[in-house]
């Protein structure tokens, strides 16, 4: 079955928002706990939701923490956020050669957006699911399959690309190929470790697996 569909994940696989993320945890965390959490402290969190992540860390605080965490966030977002290396180039090659583009990802529509917009990449992608538009995040398969039927796609024609096993196993869930970037926060053996079916050491490695030339 020939590929030609491919979903992205948006944080720390297409734009570089790990400094984002990590600033806006540890702005979020010293204001309820000065001083406790350190920078290697918040990889964990990269990759669920906000609301997994600080439901883990205080209940009772949860809404509280996700409204500071996203505030900052979003007025910090145009300063630290980046694009990753060959991330334009490969996906405009992608979108020239006719592959239906969709991204899926756990943020919610208002920060993907801004993203998006910064990065110019917005002008690529058919479809874009997020947080917003489904009950389950992944790797629930539901997210994919939402960004399949939007995009008239078969799951064995798709791969899921991303940084976390969030990525990984919701392609899995779902059927498609999946393919794990070495650039994730998180290492190469981290995300090798979920066993994707390719891993990308830039993105433009993709278009060899796709077949463009």
């Amino acid at each position: 079955m020939k590929i030609n569909t491919l979903l992205f994940d948006l944080d720390g696989t297409l734009i570089n928002t790990n400094e984002l993320i990590i600033e806006s945890f540890l702005h979020t965390l010293n204001k309820y706990y000065p001083d406790k959490y350190k920078r290697e402290d918040v990889f964990p969190f990269i990759g669920p939701t906000l609301y997994e992540t600080f439901e883990s860390i205080n209940p009772e605080k949860m809404e509280e923490m996700v409204e500071v965490y996203r505030k900052f966030n979003h007025e910090q977002h145009d300063k630290l956020v980046t694009e990753f290396e060959t991330v334009f180039e490969t996906i405009q090659t992608l979108k020239e050669k006719g592959f239906k583009l969709g991204i899926v990802t756990t943020k919610i529509r208002t920060t993907v957006n801004m993203g998006l917009k910064l990065t110019k990449l917005d002008q690529f992608f058919d479809v874009v699911v997020t947080l917003d538009d489904v009950e389950h995040a992944k790797p629930n398969p539901e997210p994919i399959f939402k960004a399949l039927e939007q995009l008239d796609a078969k799951p064995e024609e798709a791969i899921m690309v991303g940084d976390n096993h969030h990525d990984i196993g919701a392609g899995k869930n779902a059927g498609t190929k999946t393919a794990g970037v070495a650039w994730s926060i998180k290492g190469r053996d981290y995300i090798e470790s979920f066993q994707p079916d390719y891993v990308l050491d830039k993105m433009s490695d993709l278009l060899a697996i796709v077949g463009v030339e």
